[in-house]
């Protein structure tokens, strides 16, 4: 039978599609009703920013805080350092210190529009496990801690068992990697009251292990709490798209292209999207998710804007939608168009028009290129591009020129 929540936030986890696995609903539901829960979810530093993948994570953590819980954003300073080999075929490669905290800096730009952080009860704290893994004296954390953990039941994780059944390699360096996430939710309760983990499924076992530990060492009772892992329903996977990771930060990746991202969901996802990325009701989600026809394309606009919203403001969002609008509507060009400049040396005396995209980063090959314009797939300035060998001279890039690669793709490319 079901489970039917009384606390805001289990309610809301489950009625908008959050929820995959809880270790204890009961125990869990009681807690959050019974005063103010701090819970957290980790975030190791292996890239500059964060990408959609982790929004969903990110948006139950601004769940929890505005239903009168306080998060905890833990960054992975220490653990970055091993690298989590959950469900990977490789290790990670290994970061320097310097990038680490460089990469700590930019995720938490994106933290900053999502929470609200300060020190009251409910304000959300950021945290750096490098605080108290750095300086750990090797021995007494074996002696201490590393005496909890049985080998046999860390090797029966589907997530370390699926990587030895493919007979990968797994180094000693990466086996430790569940035990420092397991020993963070040990400090976290310790220091900050910490009661409840969150994350993706495929950290199931690192957070059974941490709520064991506590238990054993510390004599508490802690929760853990999964999310479903997120696939579009073509099969791909979330925040991958055919040019690569729809980031978080405006500057790896603009307004008006994660804009375009979400402006471009499949039709199927468009209702569960908005349940998942915006804070409008369930039952208006579930109506507009319910369109058909072209009636579907103006729920997806919705969708482009809400989200866009959240992360970088309505101004942002109302310019991306005028953009999109005058481009594909109206043939223009918009104010929001990502910009591509070439230095007028490049082009010389003229490039052809293979050379062109190649040289401007539009294409990854001339290969590319070719097929583009055989397939009628190039236009610049709205016009159809139909010799891959013409010239494209400084002339005829002229102040801007506006380049449409298929019916998506738009850029504005300009002399330096």
């Amino acid at each position: 039978m079901t489970y039917h929540p009384k606390s805001d936030f289990l309610n809301v986890m489950m009625a908008r599609g959050y929820l995959a696995d809880c270790t204890d609903m009961q125990g869990l539901d009681d807690a959050l009703r019974n005063g103010t829960v701090s819970a957290y979810i980790g975030y190791d530093a292996t890239a500059a920013s964060l990408h959609v993948g982790h929004l969903l994570n990110i948006m139950m953590l601004r769940w929890l805080q505005k239903t009168g819980h306080r998060p905890i954003t833990l960054m992975g300073g220490g653990t970055t350092k091993v690298g989590d080999p959950s469900f990977r075929a490789d290790e990670r490669p290994l970061l320097t210190a310097e990038k680490i905290n460089e990469n700590i800096s930019g995720m938490g730009r994106v933290f900053a529009r999502y929470l609200s952080y300060g020190d009251g009860a409910q304000d959300a704290l950021m945290l750096n496990n490098a605080e108290w893994l750095d300086n750990l004296n090797y021995l007494e954390f074996l002696r201490d801690i590393g005496r909890h953990f049985s080998v046999n039941r860390m090797l029966s994780f589907e997530s370390v068992k699926s990587r030895l059944d493919r007979e990968q390699s797994l180094s000693f360096l990466e086996f430790n990697y569940m035990i420092l996430q397991a020993y963070d939710f040990l400090e976290l309760n310790r220091r900050y009251g910490c009661a409840l983990q969150m994350g993706g499924s495929d950290q199931w076992g690192n957070i059974i292990n941490g709520i064991d530990l506590t238990r054993r060492v510390a004599d508490q009772q802690l929760f853990g709490l999964t999310s479903p892992l997120l696939a579009t329903s073509d099969g791909k996977k979330m925040g991958k798209s055919a040019n690569g990771a729809i980031w978080l930060d405006g500057d790896m990746l603009s307004p008006y292209d994660f804009w375009q991202f979400w402006r471009n969901s499949t039709d199927a996802d468009v209702g569960r999207f908005l349940k998942l990325y915006t804070e409008l009701p369930v039952e208006e989600c579930d109506r507009l998710g319910a369109l058909q026809g072209s009636e579907i394309n103006g729920a997806k606009v919705i969708l482009a804007n809400e989200v866009t919203t959240l992360l970088h403001g309505r101004a942002a969002a109302e310019a991306a939608e005028a953009t999109a609008r005058a481009v594909f509507e109206q043939g223009g060009v918009g104010q929001e168009l990502e910009v591509v400049t070439l230095p007028a040396d490049t082009v010389g005396d003229g490039l052809s028009v293979v050379k062109f995209l190649v040289e401007a980063g539009l294409v990854a090959s001339g290969k590319e290129a070719k097929r583009l314009v055989a397939e009628n797939g190039l236009r610049f300035n709205n016009d159809a591009v139909e010799d891959a060998n013409a010239l494209v001279t400084c002339e005829v890039i002229g102040a801007e020129l506006k380049v449409s690669i298929g019916k998506k793709k738009h850029r504005l490319v300009r002399l330096g």
